[in-house]
Parts: C-alpha cells; sequence; structure tokens
C-alpha cells in the first residue's frame, strides 16, 4: 500500500490531472472558515464537496497548496490523508454517474492569496496616525491561488457553488460572496453564513475581513448594491464616500440595458482594502478594490473609481457568468470587461471622452508595436495592453463592421447560451457571425492572429469622431502662426493640453484663464517661470486639482527662492490624494527650506520618516521613501523599512524598493 500511495503521489507530482474536469464534475461546496492566531496567518477549516463522477477512475484530486494538515474523509466511511504539498489525493475505486460526498479538514498558514494586513501591530502607537492601521484579512485568487486557503479546484473550467461560514471577531465586518442567510452571535464572535445559488471558478471565491460601514442601494431591477467605506467618522463618510462611488448605480442600470442579460447574482458587494495588489478583483458578486480609490471630490478630477468600477461590473457578465477555458481567450475576459466600461463612460462623460480613451489606448498599442513587443490576442503570454486595450479596441471595430443591433444581439445570444459555462474566442465569433450572417475570416486574421496592430485602420474609424480630426490637425511641434492662438481658441482642451505639452516656452497670460486640464499642463510643463507670469502662476496653489497643486507648489518653490515661507505657509494643511503626494512633498521642501520653522523641522522629519513605517499605504510609503533618498535622509529606520518594504507581495511596490536599495 505505502508503495502504491507513493506511486500515485508520484504521478500527481509530475504529471498532474490536468484533465481531471473529464472524469468529475464537483457541483458544491459548503466550507466553513475559522481563524487561529492572526498574526501567524492561521486558517482552520471544514469543506463538504459534492461531486458527480462522468467516467470511471481510480482517484481524484483537491488543489491545496502548502497546508500544514490535510485530511479527509469520503462518503462518511473512508478516510485518508495522501498529499504531495500541493493536491490532496483521493484514491478510490469510482464509477461513472456515482455521486459522492467528500469533506477535507485542514490547517494552513497561507503566503499569498489570503493576507493579513497589520495584525502585527499596535494601533495604540504614538508614532502611527490613527488611519494609518487598518487590520483587514482579503483574498484574492485570480490565476490559480484559492488552493493556498481552501482546498480547491484550480481548473477554472469546473464551476461550483459555493457556500461560505465565517467565524469572526464580533468587532468586524465579514464578507464573502452570495447573500447574507444569518449571523450567528456568539460570545465574542459572529458566525456569518454566506449562500450562493450558482456556480462558479474557484478563482472567484473570496472573503474581505475589515471594519466597514455600508450603504445600499437598490438597482432598477431590484438588486441590491452594497458599497462599504471606513467608518472613521461622519466627516470621512460625507467627503469620500460620494465621490468614490459615484455613478455605481447609473453604470449597473447601463450595463443592465446594453448588454441586454439580467444580472446574473443576487447581489453586488464592493469593499474597499488596504495594499491590494491590483487596482480591483471581479470576485463573484463581490469586488475588492484598493482603497487608493477612496477620494475626495476634489481628487475625483484626477483619480477616480468610475473606470475600475465600470470595468470589474462588466466582469460580472465577462469573466464570472463566462469564464474561458484557458489564457488562449483571456481577452474575453479582459477586453470585453475594458471595452464595456469604455461604453459606461460614454455614457457619464459622453461622446469624445470615449473616442479619447480609444485614442490613447491606439497610441500605447502602436508604441509597443514600435518597440517589438506586439503580440497576437490569442498569444496566452500576450501583455495587459494587449489583452485588455486591443480587445476593447478590436470590440469597437467588430461593433461598426456588423452594426449596433447585430453586435448586441450576439453579445446576448453568447451569453445567454454559454451562461455558467466556459467558453473560447470561437464561441464568440461564431454568435457574431450568425447573427450579422458575415464571414469574418478576414476581420479575424488581421485583429486576432496577427502580432501587429494595424494603427492605420484604427485612427481611420477613429477620424469618425470630429473631435479626434481636430485634434490630429493641431500639431505644432514645427511652430507656426497658427500655434499661437491654439489655446485660447475653442478647440478641446485635449488639443489644448498636446499645445502646451510641445510649445511651453509659448504660453502666455491668457492661457491661465483656460479649464482645469489647461491649466493643470500649464503647471506640469511651465517649469522655468518668467517673472512676468509669477502672480497668475501662484493662482494654480488654488485649483482643485492635487496634481496640479503639488506640480505648482515644487515649480514656485524652486523658482522663487524669496518667496518659499508664503508658499509653504499657504499649502501647510494640505494632504492631496490617498498616497499624501501634497504632505510628502511639502514635508521635505519645508526640511530643505533655510530658516523655515526650524524649531519644527526635527517633527517635520519624524513624520516623514514615520511615513516609511510598513504600517502605512504602500503608496504613501514609496513617497516618503523617494523623498528621503532625494534629500539624502534615509537613516538606518528608513533603510531597514526599505528591505522590509524590497519583501511586499505588492510586486511593483517591491521592485521599487530593490531598485532604491540597489541604489544606495
Amino acid at each position: 500500500m505505502k508503495f502504491q500511495q507513493t506511486l500515485v503521489l508520484f504521478f500527481v507530482t509530475c504529471f498532474g490531472f490536468a484533465q481531471q474536469t473529464y472524469y468529475v464534475d464537483f457541483k458544491t461546496a459548503k466550507a466553513t472558515i475559522s481563524f487561529g492566531d492572526l498574526t501567524k496567518n492561521e486558517v482552520y477549516g471544514r469543506v463538504l464537496y459534492e461531486f458527480e463522477i462522468l467516467k470511471d477512475t481510480d482517484s481524484i484530486f483537491i488543489d491545496a497548496q502548502g497546508f500544514q494538515s490535510i485530511t479527509y474523509t469520503l462518503d462518511e466511511k473512508f478516510s485518508d490523508s495522501l498529499y504531495n504539498g500541493k493536491q490532496l489525493i483521493v484514491k478510490h475505486l469510482f464509477k461513472k454517474n456515482t455521486q459522492h460526498k467528500l469533506e477535507i479538514m485542514w490547517h494552513t498558514k497561507p503566503k499569498k492569496a489570503m493576507y493579513f494586513i497589520d495584525w502585527k501591530y499596535n494601533t495604540s502607537s504614538s508614532e502611527i496616525t490613527n488611519d494609518a492601521i487598518k487590520k483587514q484579512i482579503w483574498t484574492q485568487g485570480q490565476g490559480k491561488y484559492t488552493s493556498n486557503w481552501l482546498p480547491s479546484i484550480d481548473d477554472m473550467n469546473d464551476k461550483i457553488e459555493f457556500d461560505l461560514i465565517v467565524t469572526f471577531d464580533k468587532n468586524y465586518q465579514v464578507l464573502a460572496n452570495g447573500k447574507l442567510t444569518n449571523q450567528q452571535i456568539n460570545d465574542s464572535t459572529i458566525t456569518w453564513h454566506y449562500d450562493m445559488q450558482k456556480p462558479m471558478s474557484s478563482y472567484l471565491v473570496t472573503l474581505a475581513i475589515g471594519k466597514y460601514d455600508v450603504k445600499t442601494e437598490i438597482s432598477s431591477s431590484g438588486i441590491p448594491l452594497e458599497m462599504y467605506y471606513y467608518p472613521d467618522s461622519d466627516s470621512y463618510r460625507d467627503l469620500k464616500f460620494e465621490p468614490t462611488y459615484r455613478y455605481t448605480k447609473r453604470i449597473f442600470d447601463f450595463f443592465e440595458a446594453e448588454i441586454g442579460v439580467p444580472y446574473p447574482w443576487q447581489n453586488y458587494k464592493q469593499v474597499p482594502v488596504k495594499d491590494f495588489l491590483y487596482a480591483g478583483m471581479e470576485n463573484t458578486g463581490l469586488t475588492i478594490f484598493s482603497d487608493s480609490f477612496v477620494i475626495d471630490s476634489i481628487a475625483f478630477q484626477d483619480k477616480n473609481y468610475v473606470n475600475v468600477n465600470a470595468h470589474e461590473m462588466a466582469h460580472q457578465w465577462f469573466g464570472d457568468l463566462v469564464t474561458e477555458t484557458s489564457g488562449t481567450h483571456h481577452w474575453l475576459h479582459e477586453g470585453f470587461a475594458t471595452y464595456y466600461a469604455l461604453l459606461a463612460e460614454r455614457e457619464i462623460f459622453g461622446e469624445n471622452y470615449y473616442y479619447w480613451q480609444l485614442y490613447e489606448y491606439a497610441q500605447e498599442l502602436w508604441e509597443q508595436d514600435k518597440a517589438g513587443g506586439g503580440t497576437s490576442l490569442l498569444d496566452p503570454k500576450s501583455s495587459s495592453a494587449t489583452f485588455y486595450k486591443k480587445g476593447a479596441f478590436v470590440l469597437h471595430l467588430l461593433r461598426e463592421k456588423v452594426d449596433d443591433e447585430n453586435f448586441k444581439m450576439a453579445v446576448k445570444n453568447f451569453l445567454i447560451k454559454y451562461q455558467f459555462k466556459n467558453v473560447e474566442t470561437k464561441d464568440f465569433i461564431g454568435e457574431v457571425e450568425k447573427v450579422s450572417r458575415q464571414k469574418l475570416d478576414g476581420f479575424f486574421k488581421t485583429w486576432f492572429e496577427s502580432k501587429s496592430f494595424d494603427y492605420d485602420k484604427a485612427i481611420e474609424s477613429l477620424k469618425k469622431s470630429v473631435f479626434i480630426q481636430e485634434y490630429l490637425m493641431v500639431d505644432c511641434e514645427v511652430y507656426t502662426s497658427k500655434c499661437k492662438d491654439y489655446v485660447s481658441s475653442g478647440i478641446s482642451d485635449e488639443a489644448k493640453v498636446k499645445v502646451i505639452n510641445q510649445i511651453p516656452n509659448r504660453i502666455t497670460l491668457e492661457d491661465f484663464t483656460n479649464s482645469l486640464k489647461v491649466r493643470q499642463a500649464i503647471a506640469k510643463n511651465l517649469v522655468e517661470i518668467p517673472l512676468g507670469f509669477k502672480s497668475s502662476y501662484e493662482s494654480l496653489l488654488n485649483d482643485k486639482s492635487y496634481i496640479t497643486i503639488e506640480a505648482a507648489l515644487f515649480n514656485l518653490w524652486s523658482n522663487f527662492p524669496e518667496e518659499r515661507t508664503k508658499y509653504l505657509s499657504q499649502t501647510k494643511n494640505l494632504e492631496g490624494f490617498n498616497d499624501k503626494n501634497i504632505r510628502t512633498l511639502w514635508l521635505t521642501l519645508a526640511l530643505i527650506t533655510k530658516d523655515f520653522e526650524p524649531e519644527n523641522k526635527p517633527a517635520y522629519f519624524k513624520e516623514l520618516l514615520n511615513y516609511t513605517n510598513p504600517q502605512y499605504h504602500f503608496e504613501i510609503r514609496q513617497n516618503a521613501f523617494l523623498y528621503l533618498k532625494q534629500i539624502q535622509a534615509c537613516n538606518e529606520n528608513c533603510i531597514r523599512n526599505l528591505e522590509q518594504a524590497s519583501k511586499s507581495p505588492v510586486w511593483q511596490f517591491s521592485k521599487f524598493a530593490k531598485e532604491l536599495l540597489k541604489n544606495n
């Protein structure tokens, strides 16, 4: 028996069961989750799977990555713990068309997929502000990662109805996929019961635990839209809730009307979390997003949640309801979500906005091609730009080719026919050809199979917009008499910004009277400020844009040394975005400005240094590290925090920290 177990372990480890879905269909999963020592990432659980055998087989497996202990009981009769560190193997003579139950018990300390935020830190520390520490637990399972905390099926082709029961400290909110059906109040904990009624791939299973309040709106079709936020204060709610979730109900209602297929899940929840790995993630019925997008009305001008909100919401149909069979068809998720998010933004911000975004997509894809990085839309190793932006552009062009009515009908038929199933590109194209009665072989070859992006054809399509025609017409790389009057003319803000970017030395005083976008371009491009422009440039410090204020503060401080105290005093109480872009710049300038509040410099240095601590959001830390390095003030504590940052699960941040350490 021991030899047979070793042989099975060797086979699964070396060869895997890539085609397990041919032999077994997992139907339901009811998981009970609890936690041990939160400073050690301890998770305990029990999950009951019900499944059907499709073909005779002598074993099945469950993915489970790096568990401390894991055992199972099959049909309440057979128990074992045959485990190779990656899969739990269930050895049994399974017969076709038989139904079974598999109960799994486990304990693990996940190193990825489930993240324990700030549980090691003391909230009473006098050096850390109250809003810095946010004790949370959240998951990110996209790819094949859910099996790091929940024994599950990494193959996205097996869709399962997951119900989660989670017990946690009663002072925290627990969120999971599905509808909350019961809350059992215990002595110091609450047990939360979440029910899913439809199947999904396991990478979409999620948990989010933290201190939150919630506001709920009801969509036009009756779906509850639950929007969670940090309960810091009434002012927080008043200042940040509305700008953060602005247009949520409008986007949801637009999607149901535009897509033509009702929202497929019981409810829709959204929750911000600290130090999230991406902008957002479309877990079924529960989007988790980075709290970098928790903003006020001023920040909304430059950095808002609208696109991410719409993108992740669109995934509830494209990716969650219908799911790719493999990475070859990943554009069916990301291209569709990007395109439909853009349609929602067109509904809100107008036609010009829509064409401007497509134009920027085309520019990025063209640059990618010129750099030799062009890839096919059907290459599973393609770049994000290809999957997201080329995918969206292809849908725009396809809609033009077959017309609106045919396109919308094909999408609707595609979603209904393949709901709760897995799909390939040919499934979608087949529906388009059927409805439009067009053969799309040539289109497919140009836009799906070719590695290059046909920039000329893309621009030809975009020129149907008068707005884009005007933008392309404006060109001041070679200065002409026309360029002098462009910025004060009636052309679009985008065209005016283009002119300012090309000829910043030709800016006039009249240009300062323009829109927020144009003034922002002036703030960023007019680095050397003529004395005659001083008063007008100073007015930029009052603009409702944190980007404008940041650029204007630095440029004014650099150009007029004798006025530094005035500029620092004027901006002393500004924070900026959630990354404290203005505050960290201000602290740096205050430290290196001679004779500015010398008695407060130690406190200012302490504050800037404290922002490098692990308790702060990684974007705040990144700003603080950068400024301390620039003024050569990154001391031992700073270096120690930088070394910790180099191990962050947020790969962009860890890469930044490693580069800074290398150049130390």
